[in-house]
């Protein structure tokens, strides 16, 4: 009971609490990193996990620069309310090509980690164009400017070379062929080779196939525009691991 009753020593002198603070939070600190210094990754490798083309990468950027990420996560948490709404918890290997992550547990508008096949394309321009004739309730802003705005992409290939030196794995071949493989994947008749070679490269990364969708996205098959960047970017998100098969790995004893 003495040395419960010596607290208020502590209270009463703030430099002596600090110090206090200081050694408790070093030790907790030490305890939580000290375990990741002998791991050589921290985050799981899962089968399916690729870069994305370079039509969605151009769409991320667009979904970065409008600021979708202040209204919507795209982190699920592994809790029962969450997992029933939106699928599967997030894992940390679906955004490891993220720069920027998306995470977070902000929300405005639903999560949306799991919203890839969750709604056709048709129903995602509709929406992004006049989100209150789908969603009367809905607070979010028209997007429907982006399908008037010719996609800009005379620098794909450096974009995917910046990619590059942050670790995102695209190979020369992406990188040469990234302006071809973009106009074939929004485009079902164009080259058909740069179609072969898109599909062979990006899904060959991934380890499974039917991860990559060509097709026009916005209903303008004459013009690319930001509105099929953005929704070929929605339409792939959260789509590349297959849940069915999936089977969480231990990391505890990973060297």
């Amino acid at each position: 009971m003495e040395i419960l009753d010596k607290h208020g020593v502590m209270e009463r002198h703030s430099l002596l609490l600090t110090v206090g603070i200081l050694i408790v939070v070093s030790i907790g600190g030490i305890i939580q990193l000290a375990p990741l210094f002998y791991m050589e990754n921290t985050i799981e490798k899962v089968d399916g996990m690729r870069p994305y083309t370079p039509l969605e990468l151009t769409g991320r950027d667009i979904y970065v620069r409008e600021g979708c990420y202040v209204c919507h996560s795209q982190m699920v948490r592994p809790l029962r309310d969450e997992v029933e709404r939106y699928g599967h918890y997030s894992l940390a290997a679906e955004s490891m090509y993220d720069h920027p992550f998306q995470w977070g547990s902000k929300r405005t508008g639903p999560d949306l980690a799991r919203v890839g096949g969750k709604y056709s394309a048709e129903w995602q321009v509709d929406h992004l164009k006049d989100p209150r004739a789908l969603v009367p309730e809905s607070v979010m802003p028209p997007y429907a400017f982006l399908a008037k705005r010719k996609l800009r992409f005379a620098n794909i290939e450096n974009r995917l070379k910046t990619e590059r030196i942050v670790g995102v794995p695209y190979t020369d071949e992406m990188i040469a062929g990234a302006r071809e493989h973009l106009i074939a994947q929004v485009d079902p008749e164009a080259d058909f080779d740069a179609q072969d070679d898109l599909i062979a490269l990006y899904e060959t990364a991934a380890g499974r196939q039917g991860t990559v969708e060509i097709r026009d996205y916005d209903g303008d098959p004459d013009t690319i525009t930001e509105m099929d960047a953005l929704v070929a970017y929605l339409h792939m998100t959260g789509t590349l691991v297959d849940f069915s098969t999936y089977e969480a790995e231990d990391l505890s004893n990973r060297r």
